[in-house]
């Protein structure tokens, strides 16, 4: 079973009531059903995938309209046969969309009435509704994190961003097969969907998985620093080495100032040390405390040195 199953079976576990349940199946009817008006009146299909969505809609249907609901299963005629579910809802059709804020006097609404969402909590329970009908989620093992609800129009799709965005959460639109279709990406904002949908579970195995890959991901950087800083480290010091051999060859050394002697005694007996390493231990041996960048200026006098005397030929 998928990662975005997990969560839709989650939260079609969760009991809803009063407004919050009647949004919640606004946005389910809304997605996932088909109107057709015959000499007998209105009839509802719906049609989902999952069954434990099924039940829900069956229910919440059941419990607050008393509606006559015919309930039955098919498989899909596809390679992997799954099954879909339908329910077809053959009374009280009109009533029910118009207490779902789908069906006015002008006729089926691209999106519900506000008063649907009038409310935080009513908010909450419409994208929990819409996800269940249309959403999809990446599993946290993928490295790329992706979240996403196809609308059934334009309107609806900005319905849902505005939606999105009194929690804080930025979606954007595309099209893709020419419907349009409302994404997250980011690592946290998915997770706050999670969250606002009180997928407890799944949040906490998204989280779970995204902190492991992150700690992971910044151990390697952190690694890859380390190696790129000893690169260069070893780099640095096989330049100096070069220099104090250029200036042995030239018998400069007994020249100099004891305390260029020094450095050049310290970096020959460390050759692969770093500068902090090489600071350390001279103030070890001297007591005198010696800097990092004071050591740095004290190889450079070295290198001066021995590019003066490559350039006098000696």
């Amino acid at each position: 079973m998928s990662y975005a199953s997990d969560v839709k079976n989650e939260t079609a576990q969760k009991v809803m009531r009063g407004n919050d349940a009647r949004a919640e199946l606004s946005a389910l009817i809304q997605m996932t059903s088909s109107l057709s008006i015959s000499n007998r009146g209105m009839n509802l299909l719906v049609i989902v995938e999952n069954a434990a969505v099924a039940r829900l809609i069956y229910k919440l249907v059941k419990d607050r309209y008393k509606a006559d609901l015919e309930l039955f299963v098919k498989k899909k005629m596809n390679l992997k046969k799954n099954r879909v579910y339908g329910i077809r809802i053959m009374t009280h059709v009109r009533s029910i969309l118009e207490d779902l804020g789908l069906y006015s006097t002008r006729g089926l609404l691209d999106k519900p009435l506000l008063k649907i969402v009038q409310y935080d909590s009513n908010a909450r329970a419409y994208l929990a509704g819409a996800f269940m009908a249309s959403g999809s989620i990446n599993s946290p093992e993928k490295a790329n994190y992706h979240l996403e609800i196809a609308a059934v129009s334009d309107i609806h799709a900005e319905f849902l961003i505005q939606l999105l965005s009194r929690f804080g959460i930025t979606g954007k639109m595309i099209e893709r097969r020419g419907k349009p279709v409302v994404y997250v990406k980011a690592a946290e904002k998915i997770a706050d969907f999670l969250r606002i949908i009180e997928a407890n579970e799944a949040l906490m195995k998204f989280e779970n998985v995204r902190i492991s890959r992150d700690f992971a991901n910044s151990l390697t950087r952190l690694n890859n620093m380390d190696v790129a800083n000893e690169v260069k480290t070893q780099a640095a010091a096989l330049k100096q080495l070069e220099d104090i051999r250029i200036l042995e060859e030239g018998d400069k050394i007994r020249f100099l100032d004891q305390k260029i002697v020094d450095i050049i005694e310290l970096r020959k007996e460390f050759p692969e040390s770093s500068l902090n390493e090489l600071a350390e231990e001279y103030e070890r041996r001297t007591g005198i405390k010696m800097s990092k960048s004071g050591l740095k200026h004290r190889f450079v006098k070295i290198h001066d040195l021995a590019m003066k005397g490559v350039a006098n030929g000696q």
